[in-house]
């Protein structure tokens, strides 16, 4: 199988790449990273399954010149990775581990010599122990924390990145994981979630001010968006997809770009955030050069008697991934239409994730994944679609580069365009892989 879709059918420069994360590839266990509380999340039985975590992971800190050099062959121009603040700072404050910064630069260099840009995100969910235990996300302070630590990473590596963000998917670092529980820290508590919500925010625009003084060039921030859909025509289903898409997807958007945020989040969230939030605004809306979009799915909303927000999901009839989320491409095209139209207004957009997972054995060497081939090729004609209408659009980063820790899933879920055996680590190019290889190269 492969794709129908090429690089010509896009504009000249248009950028491809893949993406990846610490935690979930570089394995935490070594290189002097110090304790995260995903370590402490998944320790804690129940959370995760079969209570594993990311010590070894897939062990690109010892592989990434193997893995680069796949990404080099496939045909990308970009690398999307992310920093361990944990390793950098293995107290989240303070004392600065060497042998982190320099595995970061030893990356960069060989991004760079492979002939890729280098595309850092300073935060993708592993906070230091520490910091939990000072309140996290909940804590106001971590907004110059992470500032902190902005400046002392992208002081190290700065001066070649091809473009830095703060923080992926807001809303999976407060509310995912502050409302639902669902990720570390694990809580379920509206007064932390709206903390952390406004303190992502707040902690974004921070890190933003900090590294424009710095000189670094390109900055940008990465939102993860769902499309929500009214589970049937009544109007109480109406009301509970336009909270899910006011909490989900407007947000933290409406915030980085308006300065407020939706009235629908505020009838429930207002009571619980911190005193003196709408000052934050000035900060928050830090100018940027670029906007990032995630997307996998679209979810399908009712409304509920139980208290706000008031809905619950509901099965939809779409083909769905082996994680559960229906396949609905035109999503893509939707988000991308939305941010240019209402939030971003001109800026360049970049689909910084898209992917999707599958269990995907290897026989006889070979992992033939066509449900991957046929996701990337939809969701890649719904961006040139979008291109097409005059979005400025400039990339795709393709979720992920290897098969590697899926977070409350562990091990199991499979997103990677790279088969990785977890016993020996064995990298193996998956069809997906040569049908992406072919359509860059054509």
């Amino acid at each position: 199988m492969s794709l129908t879709i090429k690089r010509t059918d896009f504009p000249e420069g248009f950028l491809f790449g893949a993406a990846t994360s610490s935690y979930q590839i570089e394995g935490h266990a070594f290189g002097g990273a110090g304790s995260t509380h995903w370590d402490t999340f998944a320790a804690t039985p129940g959370n995760v399954a079969r209570a594993e975590n990311g010590a070894r992971a897939v062990d690109h800190y010892h592989r990434y010149p193997e893995d680069i050099a796949l990404m080099k062959d496939a045909g990308f121009d970009m690398y999307r990775f992310s920093t361990s603040w944990a390793r950098v700072m293995p107290e989240g404050r303070g004392a600065v581990n060497a042998e982190g910064l320099d595995f970061y630069d030893r990356l960069t260099d060989a991004v760079l010599e492979a002939g890729l840009k280098p595309c850092a995100t300073l935060y993708h969910w592993e906070l230091p122990s520490a910091l939990a235990d000072l309140g996290g996300w909940t804590n106001r302070d971590i907004a110059h924390w992470l500032g902190d630590f902005a400046e002392v990473i992208m002081g190290r590596i700065g001066d070649r990145m091809h473009s830095v963000a703060p923080i992926n998917e807001p809303w999976c670092v407060a509310w995912l994981s502050h409302f639902h529980g669902l990720h570390a820290p694990g809580l379920r508590d509206i007064r932390a979630a709206a903390r952390a919500m406004h303190h992502v925010n707040f902690a974004h625009g921070t890190a933003i001010e900090r590294l424009r003084a710095m000189g670094i060039k390109n900055l940008g921030c990465v939102f993860n968006a769902e499309y929500a859909l009214p589970a049937n025509e009544s109007e109480s289903s109406k009301r509970a997809a336009a909270r899910y898409d006011a909490i989900f997807n407007r947000f933290f958007i409406s915030g980085v770009f308006k300065g407020e945020y939706p009235e629908l989040v505020l009838e429930g969230l207002e009571p619980h955030l911190p005193k003196g939030w709408q000052d934050d605004f000035a900060t928050i809306t830090a100018p940027l050069d670029w906007c990032g979009l995630n997307y996998y799915t679209r979810k399908l909303l009712r409304e509920t008697d139980a208290p706000w927000p008031s809905y619950a999901e509901v099965p939809g009839p779409l083909p769905k991934t082996s994680i559960g989320w229906e396949i609905f491409p035109e999503g893509l095209h939707h988000f991308l239409k939305m941010f240019n139209d209402e939030y971003s207004k001109g800026l360049p957009i970049f689909v910084t994730e898209n992917g999707t997972a599958g269990f995907d054995p290897i026989e006889n060497g070979r992992v033939q994944d066509d449900h991957r081939i046929s996701y990337i090729d939809k969701h890649l004609h719904q961006a040139a679609l979008a291109l097409s209408e005059g979005v400025p659009l400039q990339g795709y980063f393709l979720w992920s580069l290897l098969d590697n820790y899926e977070w409350a899933e562990g091990y199991d879920q499979r997103f990677g365009l790279i088969h990785v055996d977890y016993e020996s680590l064995q990298r193996t190019p998956k069809a997906s892989y040569e049908a992406l290889k072919a359509a860059l190269a054509a």
